[in-house]
């Protein structure tokens, strides 16, 4: 006798059923070791304007303020342990001068300026494009402070664009230190950025950092967000 129309749907129900127990029944294998789910939200980070600005080695800061002369905190930044000092230079190059240039602390192993294009083309020099830590042959530029002078063409730069990313959230983000990724900005100047490189740090602030000629192109000021392409 031929199954009537009630009786086939009512077996496909069963069978339905039957098959959606044993589905929530099986355990997921869980992932590899090392394997990183996506990031399924967009990476949105805040922004960093940096001035123009040095950092000082010791035997540069006693040149400049005296022998075991210590800076003063100004204001903090943004990671931990650094702050902007009260003190300040002069930078001079071939062809004008800078005042009142900020001193970032702590002190480093070696002296380094950060300037852009712009105050590049002011004092007279051409710098490559570098990251911070990097030293090499540089265009010369002297640094006048109070108690005398140093003059520095090992690492006069303008700094590669880069992001600051906490080592755990760039593991949860694929992301490690030295990949290069993008930049989008927001607002009537939307860019996006490329060659931006990642660096990260144990507990560091996530912060995306470009000097004052990029911000001034995008008409980005520090605070805004910017959304990181991988």
């Amino acid at each position: 006798m031929a199954a009537t129309q009630e009786e086939k749907i009512y077996e496909l129900v069963q069978l339905y059923m039957q098959a959606s127990s044993q589905v929530m029944a099986t355990e997921p294998e869980p992932l590899p070791q090392g394997v990183v789910v996506p990031a399924t939200e967009p990476i949105r980070i805040p922004i960093g304007v940096s001035n123009r600005h040095v950092h000082l080695d010791r035997h540069d800061l006693d040149e400049l303020f005296g022998e075991g002369y210590e800076l003063t905190e100004e204001k903090p930044l943004s990671q931990a342990g650094m702050f902007a000092a009260k003190e300040t230079v002069i930078l001079a190059g071939p062809k004008g001068a800078l005042i009142g240039v900020r001193i970032l602390a702590p002190l480093r192993r070696n002296t380094q300026i950060e300037i852009s294009f712009s105050d590049a083309r002011h004092l007279g020099v051409v710098p490559s494009v570098m990251q911070s830590g990097e030293t090499g042959k540089t265009p010369e530029l002297t640094l006048i402070g109070p108690n005398g002078t140093v003059t520095n063409n090992t690492a006069v730069m303008i700094a590669w664009r880069h992001a600051h990313i906490d080592e755990k959230r760039a593991a949860a983000w694929g992301l490690k230190d030295g990949d290069m990724v993008k930049a989008r900005t927001s607002g009537d100047r939307s860019i996006v950025f490329e060659n931006v490189v990642v660096r990260t740090g144990k507990g560091w602030v996530n912060e995306f950092h470009v000097d004052t000629d990029e911000g001034n192109t995008a008409n980005i000021r520090t605070g805004d967000i910017v959304e990181i392409i991988r």
